[in-house]
């Protein structure tokens, strides 16, 4: 399968951000662009969800639970995003995995659960600077990549999208360079393709750490590299239209 037959996908993560205002502005802005070759989605806070109306892009959640309901406070269950028409869901980020201790283990029973719901997971990966520092990435990424392969099939990725994030290149203002991102996108498809080649070719994997307007079309030009996860840029309407535009002028 060619690269250019890959979906393309720019997906805005607002984290702990946003409010009504930007869920109008953001709204009106990607209607008003109207994008035909790239998918566009639109991670805001769980609360916002029901509220952000989106006719012409798709909506993600930000987390999910691995449990299907019950005496979990705090939880959101896979049924309750589908009731308010979310198609995504991001998990394995580095921020869950840092600072709220979620292992690869249960981050590939996420990927299961949000599977088994007909839900689509935005599956990411990433190393910490003196990971790559002392010469242990891809082996880390494997270990990563491993635990959803394992739980999951690798099969199963062909109704996922992965996306690559450096852990010192989120919010940081660092990025990396678009020969690095390539890399390591590279990586992954041949890691994956060690089990399924046809799966691994036709993988949407997604780069993120600190994308804007002014790099995007240099990192999404490289072969192996899908669009983009966007943190901090997606929280501004034109800056996040320009990266969509990025993406949008590959086809």
């Amino acid at each position: 399968m060619e690269p250019q037959n890959r979906q393309l996908i720019v997906a805005g993560n607002w984290k702990m951000n946003g409010d009504l205002a930007l869920i109008e502005k953001m709204s009106q802005a990607l209607d008003n662009a109207a994008f035909t070759n790239v998918k566009v989605i639109v991670c805001p806070p769980a609360v916002y969800l029901p509220l952000l109306k989106a006719e012409t892009f798709s909506k993600g959640a930000q987390n999910v639970s691995d449990k299907s309901g019950g005496a979990f406070t705090g939880e959101i269950s896979t049924s309750m995003l589908k009731e308010v028409k979310v198609d995504y869901v991001i998990v394995g980020h580095s921020e869950r995995r840092e600072s709220y201790a979620e292992d690869n283990l249960l981050v590939a029973e996420k990927v299961a659960t949000i599977l088994d719901a007909g839900l689509t997971p935005i599956f990411c990966v990433g190393e910490p600077e003196q990971i790559r520092d002392a010469g242990q990435l891809f082996e880390f990424l494997a270990e990563q990549l491993n635990a959803v392969l394992d739980r999951v099939g690798v099969d199963n990725f062909a109704n996922l999208v992965l996306a690559y994030e450096p852990i010192w290149a989120i919010g940081t203002g660092k990025t990396a360079t678009p020969e690095q991102a390539q890399e390591v996108h590279q990586f992954i498809r041949q890691h994956i393709a060690g089990r399924n080649d046809s799966v691994a070719q036709g993988l949407t994997i997604l780069y993120g750490g600190s994308v804007n307007g002014a790099n995007a079309s240099s990192i999404f030009a490289q072969p192996d590299v899908d669009g983009g996860l966007v943190g901090g840029a997606s929280l501004k309407p034109e800056e996040f239209i320009k990266i969509c535009q990025a993406a949008n002028e590959l086809r």
